[in-house]
């Protein structure tokens, strides 16, 4: 038997209560090693590192030169672009196979991963231990490719850790090889399903420190270069991983292997969508059209952009052709979709590569311009001047990560209205209305003159924050988007494979919604946010950073949704407040809320001063002024969801009354008022004995 591959068979022992954990059979392998997906993951790695290097090697001198740089030495030159490109590969095989694990076959009835998950996240554990290798290689790299001097040279002069404190691409990628190193804990230690989605997140958070630096974190329009760089490398992750992940289990007959490319191939779609919509946003903010066959950034964009076409066609050849030939039980291995998706497989490793080598290449010239000022370079646009009702009404700017979610949640929620009403269920008009009004007012704070104007001014963003951790959280609560789902998505069936219902269930119930569900956690959350974010000295520090506003904004919703899932109640929760619990907490955090305001305009010391005075913007020059506004706004804002906490759970209660009258009345019509005669008896009793 080959090395690494292991025929395991019931017995006695740790293998044998392995075997029957993940309810192998003597049949089965442990074969989470087999040489064709080592050899394959090696092919498309070196093939990426190949073309990357190849495509980025004419404009290393002209890079160089343009940023002022000496040449490294050929290890430094070579190794940037040839490294970058197979630890993308890694992470995206890594990410697709956790993906895999988690959606495209099914757990056992214990939540334990069968064997085709466990072999996926065992792989995967090993593709993110290449990650974080190449992470640690690319921080060295990093250093000597920006110092102009070979690896070898810092570390004998004892210069180098001098040197890594000064090059933030060292740091970035410092923090990746944290995150990959989480993942990879997750993915190879881990057997139950919830494991999974630990790799999964980690994953895709190890690659959110490079989306948000490099030519996407500089110049004008860094907001949307970002923005649309994120969703970009995210959708092209999960679309290479998994595909590879579903060819790879086809190649080697697994039993859900039609199930599991079916899911994919319906979220092959959205990928690619995702991928070609955000890649054309991206790539306009970088380069004219009139640079794209004149320059060599432009020239690796349209390689790019013809690479894409090429992979978005035979996806839709092989959407539409192969996926019948996983019926053929004869020859699953040398199957028509096999071939195919080897030959996808192998174009995506060509893109990656050229990918990479953009990355690497400097934009046009003419692409940054000279005369941008400090409020251009800070926000990644220009202000024309103090807020005013119009330009708030009308001066937008569409968040491409906030807005989108808006739209999105508002569509998806619309259609699960929707396929309930199609099947003759009532689900009530007013829940729709506050979903609709959530995601509208979701898009007003971020995407709209307030979203706009909210990095600049302290006040606007202490309404953007109000809105975003209170009046949006408390819509969306009243929505009850989780019993929605529970009743629109169609039950799985006994016997059959766990679906999106199933998992929305497993969501609603895990150990992590236990602990951000519980009140405790979710007041501390919701209000000591507050404290420790600017009267703790925290955003001071972070302000100046894209990456902290939308970190910002993602806490702020999740931390309000989390508090009024609690105290509203609508949905499942995993603790069930009283109502006159849920009332107890409501008045409990209010006076904390209330001299979190006081506090901030009672502050004399102004939060983020240096971050605001570098915008130089003559229409905001009172900053201690500003931050008194924002105060009173913070003080006087928690009066707003209040009142609609508090109808909210004047109506439940009411709800909850008529529910027990009913109830009363049923119970009274079957026994013949049979407890009010008991009622009646005992205070004859009492009048009798007095």
């Amino acid at each position: 038997m080959a090395e690494g591959r292991l025929r395991v068979y019931p017995a006695a022992g740790a293998v044998g209560r392995l075997t029957r954990l993940l309810g192998m059979t003597s049949h089965d392998e442990m074969d989470d090693r087999s040489p064709v997906v080592r050899a394959l993951s090696a092919v498309l790695a070196a093939v990426a590192g190949i073309v990357a290097v190849v495509a980025f090697l004419p404009s290393a001198p002209t890079a160089r030169a343009l940023l002022g740089l000496r040449d490294p030495g050929d290890v430094t030159t070579f190794g940037v672009p040839a490294i970058t490109a197979i630890g993308y590969v890694a992470v995206a095989l890594a990410v697709g196979s956790a993906m895999f694990a988690a959606f495209f076959v099914p757990p056992q009835k214990d939540r334990v991963l069968d064997i085709g998950g466990y072999r996926a996240l065992r792989w995967a554990g090993k593709l993110f231990g290449v990650w974080v290798v190449c992470s640690i290689a690319m921080i060295a790299l990093s250093v000597s490719n920006l110092v102009g001097k070979s690896v070898w040279e810092l570390v004998s002069s004892g210069d180098f850790f001098t040197a890594y404190s000064t090059v933030a691409d060292a740091r970035t990628w410092t923090v990746t090889a944290a995150f990959a190193l989480i993942a990879m804990g997750f993915a190879k230690f881990g057997m139950h399903w919830g494991y999974v989605f630990g790799a999964l997140g980690f994953g895709v958070l190890s690659l959110m420190p490079l989306a948000l630096t490099g030519h996407s974190a500089a110049g004008g329009n860094h907001d949307v270069a970002a923005n649309s760089l994120i969703l970009h490398i995210v959708a092209a992750v999960a679309w290479l991983g998994g595909l590879f992940a579903v060819v790879t289990y086809a190649l080697a007959g697994g039993r859900w292997r039609e199930l599991a490319v079916r899911r994919f191939s319906r979220t092959a779609f959205w990928l690619i969508l995702v991928v070609g919509v955000s890649g054309v946003i991206n790539a306009a903010v970088r380069v004219g059209l009139a640079d794209l066959f004149t320059s060599t950034y432009g020239l690796i964009v349209v390689a790019k952009v013809v690479a894409l076409v090429v992979l978005g066609g035979l996806g839709a050849l092989h959407r539409r052709r192969t996926i019948a030939s996983l019926d053929d039980e004869s020859d699953p291995p040398r199957s028509l979709f096999v071939r195919f998706g080897l030959v996808e497989l192998l174009v995506f490793a060509i893109t990656y590569g050229i990918a990479v080598a953009l990355s690497q290449t400097p934009p046009p010239e003419g692409s940054v311009r000279p005369d941008i000022t400090p409020m251009e370079e800070t926000l990644g646009y220009r202000l024309d001047g103090p807020p005013t009702l119009a330009r708030m009404m009308f001066d937008w700017r569409f968040d491409l990560i906030f807005g989108t979610a808006a739209i999105v949640l508002c569509v998806v929620y619309l259609r699960g209205v929707w396929r309930l009403r199609r099947r003759g269920d009532e689900w009530p008009v007013g829940r729709t209305v506050a979903w609709v009004l959530g995601c509208v007012a979701l898009l007003i704070a971020t995407s709209s003159g307030l979203g706009r104007y909210a990095p600049a001014m302290f006040s606007i963003h202490m309404i953007n924050h109000m809105m975003l951790s209170m009046l949006v959280p408390v819509l969306l609560v009243l929505g009850g988007p989780i019993t929605l789902a529970l009743r629109a998505l169609p039950v799985a069936g006994r016997g059959n494979p766990p679906g999106p219902r199933e998992w929305v269930q497993y969501a609603v119930n895990s150990p992590v919604a236990k602990v951000l569900g519980h009140p405790a956690v979710a007041i501390v959350m919701f209000v000591g946010s507050f404290y420790v974010l600017y009267l703790g000295g925290l955003f001071s520090v972070v302000a100046r950073y894209h990456a902290a506003h939308l970190l910002m904004n993602f806490h702020f919703l999740l931390a309000g949704y989390l508090f009024y899932w609690t105290v509203i109640g609508i949905d499942h929760a995993p603790y069930r407040l009283t109502p006159l619990g849920k009332l107890g907490v409501v008045w409990g955090t209010l006076p904390l809320h209330a001299f979190f305001g006081v506090a901030l305009m009672m502050t004399s010391a102004v939060i983020a001063e240096q971050y605001y005075r570098g915008l130089l913007l003559p229409w905001n020059a009172d900053l201690e002024s500003d931050q008194r506004v924002g105060g009173g706004i913070a003080w006087a804002a928690g009066e707003i969801p209040l009142v609609l906490v508090m109808l909210a759970l004047l109506f439940q209660w009411r709800r909850e009354d008529a529910k027990e009258a009913r109830r009363y009345d049923r119970n009274a019509e079957r026994d013949d008022d049979a407890e009010l005669r008991e009622y009646n008896e005992m205070l004859a009793t009492l009048h009798r004995d007095r």
